[in-house]
């Protein structure tokens, strides 16, 4: 089966998990089709990444005034195609999170994309994310292509849903995956219970290089890991103010924050106020072979999350044998679970974090052994790629 899959920026250090899910449909027999509004020009530190980036195609590559040309063909081709997705992209620049120009770039956007579909010939096409490249391959469903389905990851469609119209994309949907029983859930809120049906619960998932790397020991060392982009709802302030308590109380511990983001010099700053230095490092953008080397460098994860749909690192750091601490939000309980493979603490309570923090840095080895082998069964048992893409491929055998 030929399918396509649209994303708005691929590859992505951030996005390895559709990497991933795409390899894996490959392996079960698919023939894939990568298209992107951008990423052509990203900076990347993985050699796959660097190879998916030479089979995508890209929407914005030659600028806008590029899709000119496909528009022009499209209205020409199918006039009453092409007005019926004008009409909904007008209605979907009604009371959204962007201004109804945005909406007309889009369609746009889906003219371009549509002739790539036909030309591939795509049974189906897969969006990742509720936002606006769901809207984009909608518009070219109207336009003539073939039918959508989107993954749902939070937790920005969640933040707005009624300003991206998420309701009506699930309803034009072939299908919809969330990653979590909580993401299904918020769906819910938005669609009538006669739509329920097409919401799946589809997990993201590790492959087996992830599961099949030797059992690594805990180290002694006081050392924790932070994975993730330095920005708001990843917590990291939050984190430096916990780690500020401690040292005032003289734990010993050391935090490496993996990643890089927009809100790194505010961090910096702060670990300068409280004295911190010693204690914090920041590494930067990293390649996922060094992000497993720094889990394996250190006693658990910790992810101070205010708000998350369900991350792919605490996955990673569970299938490594690593316990975690992290904030009990969204899908993350499903996963995590308190005193067996990890610790929960309210998401913003800087001393639950503190007490969870200071507790993992007292266990002895032989205890934070046990709990990271629980967390392997968990994950191994819910976060198989080739099992979770098999769920994905029923789905798009369905809709053939």
């Amino acid at each position: 089966m030929r399918i396509a899959y649209f994303i708005n920026q691929y590859p992505k250090v951030s996005h390895s998990f559709i990497r991933r899910e795409i390899l894996a449909l490959e392996r079960q027999g698919f023939v894939v089709q990568r298209i992107a509004l951008r990423g052509w020009d990203a900076e990347l530190v993985d050699a796959e990444d660097v190879s998916e980036r030479d089979k995508t195609q890209y929407v914005l590559q030659g600028g806008v005034k590029e899709l000119l040309g496909p528009v022009l063909q499209v209205l020409r081709a199918q006039p009453r195609r092409f007005f019926s997705a004008l009409w909904l992209a007008l209605r979907m620049g009604q009371r959204a999170d962007r201004p109804w120009p945005y909406h007309l770039v889009y369609l746009s956007e889906a003219c371009r994309v549509l002739t790539w579909l036909q030309a591939f010939g795509a049974e189906h096409v897969h969006a990742h994310f509720g936002t606006n490249s769901t809207e984009v391959v909608m518009l070219a469903n109207v336009l003539g292509g073939p039918a959508y389905s989107f993954t749902v990851h939070g937790p920005e469609e969640f933040d707005k849903p009624q300003f991206i119209h998420l309701g009506e994309k699930v309803r034009r949907a072939a299908f919809v995956a969330a990653i979590s029983s909580y993401g299904r859930s918020q769906l819910f809120r938005w669609v009538a219970h006669a739509h329920w049906a097409r919401v799946k619960v589809v997990h993201c998932g590790l492959e087996r290089e992830f599961h099949d790397v030797p059992a690594v020991a805990v180290p002694s060392a006081p050392r924790l890991v932070c994975v993730g982009r330095l920005c708001e709802q990843k917590g990291q302030l939050l984190l430096l103010e916990a780690a500020r308590i401690l040292a005032a109380q003289g734990v010993e511990f050391e935090i490496v924050l993996a990643g890089d983001g927009e809100m790194r010099a505010e961090i910096e700053t702060l670990i300068a106020r409280h004295g911190l230095q010693a204690r914090v490092r920041i590494t930067g953008w990293i390649s996922s072979d060094q992000v497993r080397a720094e889990i394996l460098a250190a006693r658990a994860l910790v992810l101070p999350s205010f708000a998350e749909g369900l991350p792919v690192v605490i996955m990673e750091a569970m299938a490594l044998r690593r316990p975690v601490l992290t904030s009990y939000v969204a899908g993350i309980p499903e996963l995590v679970q308190q005193g067996v493979n990890g610790w929960l603490f309210p998401a913003g309570a800087v001393d639950e974090l503190a007490t969870a923090l200071a507790d993992c840095l007292a266990q002895p080895v032989e205890v934070l052994q046990r709990m990271g082998e629980a967390a392997y069964q968990r994950v191994l048992e819910r976060h198989d790629i080739d099992i979770e893409a098999a769920k994905l491929a029923n789905l798009f055998r369905a809709q053939a």
